[in-house]
Parts: C-alpha cells; sequence; structure tokens
C-alpha cells in the first residue's frame, strides 16, 4: 500500500508511542499486556489506512467539476460568498470522517488566481460556521471556461493541520491533487449560479472521479 509523504512524521511519533507503551504493559501487566497492546495495533492500522494513497485513473475535464475529496455531500445552497467571488453562488459541502483518504483534489481546470490561509477555530466540521469561523484556506481557480470557482479546506474538530501545495499562477488540473488536510475535515466548492449540480445532499464521493456538477457555458 503506497502512504502520503504527510504520513512521514505522525506515523513517526505513533510507533515511538506504541513501542513505549508496549513496553511499559509488558514490563508491569505481563500476560495482561495484551489488553493494552492489541488496541495499540489497531490504532496504528487506522493511522497507516488513514494515510493510504489509492490508485486512481484521473480523466481530463473542461466543464465537469469534480469531486475534490472523498467523503459525504453534506450541503447545497445557495449562498453569498464575501471573501473572493463576492456575490451569490451555489456551494457544495462535503464532509470527511477520518476514514476517508484525505487528498485534496482541484474541482476544476483553469488557473489558480487566488490563494490565502486563515488561522480560526476547530468547531466540528459538519458546523455550517466551520465555512467561515474553522481554520482554512481558500483558493480560487478561473477555469478554462472562464467561470470563476472558488474552494475552501476546512479544519475539523480533530484535524489540526491543513497542507496547501499550489501558488497563484499555477495550472489547475481537475482530480489532480493539491493539497492535504489530517484526521476529518471538510471542503466547500463555490459554482456559479448557473452551474448544472449532478449530486445531491447524502451521496458519497470518490475524489478525482466523481461528477459533482458541470459548467455551462
Amino acid at each position: 500500500m503506497k502512504l502520503h509523504k504527510e504520513s512521514k512524521g505522525t506515523i513517526t511519533v505513533t510507533i515511538i508511542a506504541i513501542a513505549v507503551l508496549g513496553f511499559l504493559s509488558i514490563y508491569y501487566l505481563e500476560i495482561w499486556s495484551l489488553l493494552v497492546i492489541i488496541p495499540l495495533l489497531i490504532i496504528f492500522g487506522l493511522v497507516i489506512w488513514f494515510f493510504r494513497v489509492p490508485n486512481r485513473h484521473i480523466s481530463d475535464h473542461k466543464e465537469n467539476v469534480i469531486a475534490p475529496v472523498d467523503g459525504k455531500v453534506v450541503m447545497i445552497k445557495e449562498v453569498v460568498e464575501d471573501e473572493f467571488i463576492k456575490g451569490k453562488c451555489v456551494q457544495i459541502s462535503i464532509f470527511m470522517s477520518p476514514l476517508n483518504v484525505h487528498i485534496c483534489r482541484y474541482p476544476v481546470s483553469g488557473n489558480v488566481v487566488y490563494k490565502k490561509y486563515h488561522p480560526g477555530k476547530y468547531l466540528v466540521a459538519w458546523h455550517e460556521k466551520s465555512s467561515t469561523d474553522n481554520e482554512r484556506t481558500t483558493i480560487a481557480v478561473e477555469s478554462f471556461l472562464h467561470h470563476t470557482v472558488v474552494f475552501r479546506q476546512i479544519a475539523g474538530y480533530v484535524a489540526r493541520r491543513i497542507v496547501m501545495n499550489c501558488n497563484e499562477g499555477d495550472i489547475a488540473k481537475a482530480g489532480h491533487e493539491f493539497g492535504f488536510i489530517k484526521f476529518g475535515s471538510r471542503m466547500d466548492v463555490f459554482l456559479p449560479l448557473n452551474t448544472e449540480i449532478t449530486c445531491k445532499i447524502g451521496d458519497k464521493t470518490k475524489g478525482g472521479i466523481d461528477v459533482i456538477a458541470k459548467l455551462l457555458d
């Protein structure tokens, strides 16, 4: 199984912690140490599973808006995005549980025209106010169809590290990786009002594969 490069520090700390706790449990608890060691091994397995990198064939897209993450669609509504679009648009929010793949992908192809990191709170990621109050990043792409699409990585209650590997002027390719969020979080995508939405609340998405909307000429 291929692991994401962001796993290195977390896995190292996890191995050290498990080794220390395992040694202490064997020393003090003897045969009863299995009651500690088995849960520790389960936790280690979950950490490995969290950082997995699935092998996915990413197609080229022009008008399609691709799911930026694995997760569940929890919101589709008309909102006012006041950081970059500064007007009405359609927001699609996808919640990621700790068991989902947490690679973040570009939802559309185009040119990166804006990026910004915002420090903030750590409300639970499905809370509506997490979009504006939590630690987050905002990225805007001008699509090849000349639509402005904004998307946001949002830290959750558990997630405390957002990785954003893109810069203004970069070429965004729909479905390709631009970042990562550790341990549970959310992605918001803000689209033009005339966008054709092809997903619904409750849908399970596969990042880089599933089409969640289509940009119209």
